[in-house]
């Protein structure tokens, strides 16, 4: 069992910053609509011009600047996993965003 864990973690190593992306981006899609909400109530008093300039400006900066703050310390998660824990470390994560996005009825 060790030698399959051993094996699949060689596999997986090379990824863990394109996996630690998908996690962010995943909890970003569970989670944007309640930050998309409190923006909407923090910009309810301004001008409609104003309200949709600095709402694109969040949907496309904002969130890919999120993207790239946390995906490196999602990474360094992934790096604390001992090594031939690692596939099962990213496939409890995996199950983990499932369970979020089931709770919060996206899936």
């Amino acid at each position: 069992m060790i030698e399959l864990l051993a094996t699949l973690s060689e596999w997986v190593k090379p990824y863990q910053s394109q996996i630690a992306v998908a996690i962010v981006t995943t909890l970003l899609v569970i989670y944007g609509d309640v930050i998309n909400k409190q923006i909407k109530r923090w910009l309810k008093p301004y001008h409609f011009m104003v309200r949709t300039v600095i709402f694109v400006l969040v949907c496309t900066f904002g969130y890919s600047m999120l993207v790239i703050a946390l995906a490196p310390l999602v990474t360094e998660i992934l790096k604390q996993i001992p090594w031939p824990y690692l596939p099962l470390g990213v496939l409890a994560m995996a199950i983990v965003l499932g369970y979020l996005a089931d709770k919060r009825r996206y899936i």
